[in-house]
């Protein structure tokens, strides 16, 4: 019996494209999710042939994500959460983590890929249907994106907004500095950006980056660790600050993984 794909799925438009990988879908198999194609796989091994470590990386900025929005819904009191460039659901999405630490909890999610779209009802059916939201909007329209968000969150009030190794896929450097910047910025003081992007450290990382670019998907630009710490300009930065995703208030001892070409940070507005 052949494997059940998302094409098999109800109400998954027809316009997904299965003839070439998807980034959302490839990290969704190396985080062990099953909403993938065989495409999706064979990129997915092809990659971590060459850059075994991509698949602690992309479980690093899972458990930084879900670390840091406990830390503002616990500590701080954050109760709005903007997730751009979501993914596919796995397990501890936003809302699961912001509504266990307070179920008042506010959240918006926005992509603009078709499949992730498809799996946001299912998503949304297991959430608290008026406290969390899906904007079907592109990344690269950041004004779009706080306008529509401003219907379900206040913004009369602080909001996190939280992007987990999407800021690669603007490829234009100086417009990925200023989708920060257009997020940030009709946002009120007390507000909190996190982040958290991989570099380009590592030459057997920039190698498997550029096979992956070269099969015709959408292409990620790895960078550097300076210009990604420019993404938290005029912000403050929390304890420790930006870092390796594994050594941000890591729950246990960082290990090996400490070492990873990633960065990360939680930074508040003034």
């Amino acid at each position: 019996m052949a494997d059940a794909t998302p094409e098999q799925a109800p109400g998954i438009p027809a316009k997904i494209n299965t003839d070439v990988p998807q980034s959302a879908r490839i990290w969704n198999y190396w985080l062990g999710g099953t909403d993938n194609y065989e495409v999706d796989r064979v990129a997915g091994d092809e990659y971590k042939a060459v850059y075994p470590p991509i698949v602690d990386i992309a479980r690093s900025g899972r458990y930084f994500m879900a670390r840091a929005i406990n830390f503002l819904a616990k500590e701080i009191g954050i109760r709005q959460f903007l997730d751009c460039g979501t993914g596919l659901p796995t397990v501890d999405n936003t809302h699961e983590v912001a509504q266990r630490a307070a179920p008042e909890a506010r959240i918006v999610y926005v992509d603009n890929d078709p499949l992730v779209l498809a799996h946001a009802r299912a998503l949304l059916t297991s959430a608290t249907p008026a406290n969390t939201t899906y904007i079907d909007v592109d990344l690269h329209d950041p004004d779009k994106i706080i306008k529509q968000a401003g219907r379900s969150l206040d913004l009369s009030k602080p909001v996190a907004v939280i992007l987990i190794g999407v800021m690669g896929h603007v490829i234009d450097a100086d417009e990925a500095q200023s989708v920060i910047r257009k997020l940030m910025g009709p946002l009120v003081s007390g507000s909190y950006l996190v982040l958290h992007d991989s570099t380009n450290a590592d030459e057997a990382f920039n190698a498997a980056q550029k096979s992956y670019d070269d099969t015709g998907a959408i292409p990620f630009r790895l960078r550097s660790p300076e210009f990604i710490a420019h993404y938290f300009d005029g912000l403050e930065p929390v304890e420790p600050g930006i870092v390796p995703g594994p050594r941000w208030r890591p729950e246990v001892e960082p290990i090996d993984a400490a070492d990873l070409p990633t960065l990360c940070g939680v930074a508040r507005k003034p």
